[in-house]
């Protein structure tokens, strides 16, 4: 990884993916373009399930391997004009501007879940983990960046009540 990564106060130190920081300032520019041309744009958090057994079992290098290459698969599953970021800990957010319909927040789910089920390898090992994907759309679950982020977390909650490893829509009920 280059070593300015490690330095920019708006990439994640670790995966070199866009921050909280700077994800937050793309979505607020996001949501005032999607205003202003009539657009919708999907926002979809998520997380690795189990993730703290791996980096408790397998230890903190192993889990960092794993979040590096998540990373790396997570933006081969969108376009180029997608936004994957990296908030913190195993929670992954990604901003799908530009949406043309709700399909392609469920198309791009699914790449997730896929991608994911694909075996990594620790530590000279296989290991197999799933995700919970929660995504909330503009303008109906949310019009401002709060909303919006708080909903697909709620959302991502609901994929793990639903027993991991799938995605849920936010819904209000």
């Amino acid at each position: 990884m280059p070593s300015a990564w490690n330095t920019s106060p708006y990439h994640d130190g670790l995966t070199g993916l866009p921050n909280r920081s700077m994800f937050s300032k793309l979505l607020s520019q996001s949501i005032s373009e999607a205003r202003r041309y009539d657009r919708q744009l999907a926002v979809a958090f998520l997380d690795l399930d189990r993730f703290k057994q791996i980096n408790d079992t397998l230890g903190h290098e192993a889990g960092d391997q794993l979040l590096q290459d998540f990373a790396a698969r997570l933006k081969e599953c969108v376009r180029e004009s997608d936004t994957v970021a990296r908030l913190g800990g195993d929670e992954f957010v990604v901003l799908l501007p530009e949406l043309e319909d709700g399909k392609y927040g469920a198309a791009v789910a699914q790449k997730i879940l896929a991608a994911a089920a694909r075996p990594f390898t620790l530590i000279g090992q296989e290991f197999r983990v799933t995700a919970s994907i929660g995504i909330s759309s503009y303008p109906q679950d949310g019009q401002d960046e709060q909303t919006l982020t708080k909903n697909a977390d709620i959302a991502m909650y609901q994929a793990k009540a639903e027993g991991k490893n799938n995605f849920q829509f936010y819904s209000k009920s």
